[in-house]
């Protein structure tokens, strides 16, 4: 990938950035470093720094909800995937995004919120206890700092390919501009960023989307397109089921299977109940309600921009000449990851170039942002006041807040470097995910419906977890299971959650849990019932902000798209 990143850096392959576009890329910066500047006004506590002094709106938490997000793992990898496997791509939102958002809404966030725990793994240390707690903690920080790598490995691409910078220059100036806003303004200057970054990312996608479709004679002649390129897997590629070409399994029942539970189930419930760089947007909310409200807010945006980001994918693979050579088999010194990129070089003129450029610095720097600002709440709170300082005055673990932003930017530029190995950065998120967040899911959905689960097998099942996850992509790495495309992931995700719930259903037999007073709160049938229910009054009235109708609401458009798109 390195080596596809320095062809791409050569001149008949340079994005051709006019003035105008540098103009348009430098009052980005500016009012990103400006907000993050307001934002530090507003920081005087370790509550204010790490989660904005829980006083955010429903709409603020929900767009930066789905921004923070709309990192490397959409534009850089969901646009990769599109230009890879097309149509079904759309899984990865439709079936393996929705409906756990709608999940982590209505039965997630009444215990993560009420319980005022500040992190996801604070919620362990309460329902388990200390072991579970620090494997959490620190398979958590493992997963962010390599998760941000990624993120700054696609932004420092980007400045690779419009400045000609060498990557590991573009690597180090990308984290500090992050590293800059978060460590001023804390996850407030970080989630008014992401908002202003959604606008940013969906200005520069819709006219991409447009253009290209124009380009190649709308969507039917995109449909001949794929089809004379590729006569023999066009139909894969153009319809969503059964998506043999994106699981890598030949047997299509065994492929169904492997989407909605290893993706849609597994793995979706497993990065979006769980992910605290998700859950942190909602935690930061005013309210239960706005709690609530948040990811089935973000979940609407989030149903529709699969549109306008694998498409794109699509289209590059018919429309650019270094792709469509490359997708035949020939090494043109490109790869899927540079679909986005070798897109916006083929269509947009200056000025809209200076936005597109904009758009992916924006969406890269959110993705990353969201990543380094849920590390340095888990090691500050979870790991470091937990485990190594405790009791200290407040405004030490604010200092050590900052300190640990600019750790964990220090440790991406390295993690980036891993990252810079994949030709499609999906294939390497998707196993991180397997690894960290799967097994994550066992344990939360386990412990949070069976109040028998002991704190031994919580911290137990998520190794036997992880190892059983890690283990799959040894074998497939090593020929054992030859699965192709990422359903490597999709059956180690698998194996991780049955693993997990396996070993924590044995542990807890043979040992004793807590007593049902300390679990109020934290599992299903010991919480009393009116602290899940929706509060209706003040800014939260209205039938339209009820969690139920925007679930309901936003079910319906995702069945009707996964119709359209069979």
């Amino acid at each position: 990938m390195v080596v596809g990143v320095h062809l791409l850096a050569e001149a008949d392959l340079r994005l051709d950035a006019a003035p105008i576009d540098y103009v348009l890329l430098g009052v980005y910066f500016v009012v990103v470093l400006g907000i993050g500047a307001l934002a530090r006004r507003s920081v005087s506590s370790s509550l204010d720094f790490f989660l904005s002094g829980r006083s955010l709106p429903a709409w603020v938490t929900g767009l930066a909800f789905i921004s923070a997000n709309l990192g490397a793992v959409e534009i850089f990898g969901m646009t990769a995937n599109g230009a890879q496997y097309g149509i079904p791509t759309m899984h990865y939102y439709w079936i393996g995004a929705i409906p756990a958002m709608v999940f982590l809404g209505l039965v997630m966030m009444p215990f993560y919120y009420g319980s005022k725990v500040r992190s996801v793994p604070e919620f362990l240390l309460r329902r388990f206890g200390k072991f579970a707690h620090l494997v959490n903690g620190l398979s958590f920080a493992a997963a962010q700092v390599l998760i941000a790598g990624v993120n700054l490995f696609a932004l420092a691409t980007v400045v690779n390919l419009l400045l000609g910078w060498p990557l590991w220059l573009s690597v180090v100036v990308a984290s500090v501009i992050v590293l800059a806003y978060t460590s001023l303004g804390g996850l407030k200057a970080a989630v008014y960023n992401e908002v202003m970054q959604f606008f940013v990312i969906v200005a520069m996608m819709l006219p991409l989307t447009f253009v290209g479709l124009h380009k190649v004679g709308g969507w039917d002649g995109l449909v001949a397109k794929i089809t004379a390129a590729s006569p023999g897997t066009a139909s894969e590629q153009l319809n969503s089921w059964p998506g043999m070409n994106l699981t890598g399994i030949g047997n299509a029942t065994l492929s169904v299977l492997g989407i909605v539970f290893g993706l849609g189930f597994v793995l979706s419930f497993g990065y979006w109940t769980t992910n605290f760089a998700e859950v942190q947007r909602a935690m930061s909310a005013k309210s239960m309600s706005a709690a609530r409200r948040t990811p089935l807010i973000g979940a609407y945006p989030k149903t529709f921009i699969a549109l306008i980001i694998i498409i794109p994918g699509m289209i590059a693979a018919v429309l650019v000449p270094e792709l469509a050579a490359f997708k035949q088999g020939q090494d043109t010194g490109v790869t899927y990851n540079n679909a986005i990129l070798l897109l916006i070089r083929d269509l947009l003129p200056n000025g809209m170039l200076g936005i597109a450029i904009t758009g992916l610095l924006a969406a890269f720097m959110a993705g990353m942002a969201a990543n380094v600002s849920s590390f340095n709440t888990v090691f500050t709170y979870d790991l470091w006041q937990a485990y190594v300082r405790k009791d200290k005055p407040d405004e030490y673990y604010l200092r050590v807040g900052r300190v640990v932003t600019a750790l964990g930017c220090l440790v991406a530029i390295g993690t980036a470097f891993i990252a810079s190995n994949f030709t499609n950065i999906m294939d390497y998120l998707q196993t991180l995910f397997g690894f960290f967040n799967a097994p994550l899911f066992a344990t939360f959905l386990l412990g949070m419906f069976w109040k028998r689960m002991t704190p031994l097998a919580g911290g137990l099942g998520l190794i036997a977890g992880t190892a059983s996850a890690i283990t799959v992509d040894v074998l497939n790495r090593n020929d054992v299971l030859n699965l192709a495309g990422q359903g490597a992931s999709f059956v180690a995700a698998s194996a991780a959650f049955v693993v997990d719930i396996a070993v924590s259903v044995l542990v807890s037999l043979v040992t004793r849990p807590k007593p049902d007073a300390e679990l109020v709160g934290l599992v299903w049938s010991l919480t009393p019932r009116e602290r899940l229910r929706h509060d209706d009054t003040g800014e939260n009235a209205g039938w339209y902000r009820k969690p139920g109708v925007l679930a309901a609401g936003v079910l319906v458009v995702t069945l009707a798209l996964n119709i359209i798109f069979w």
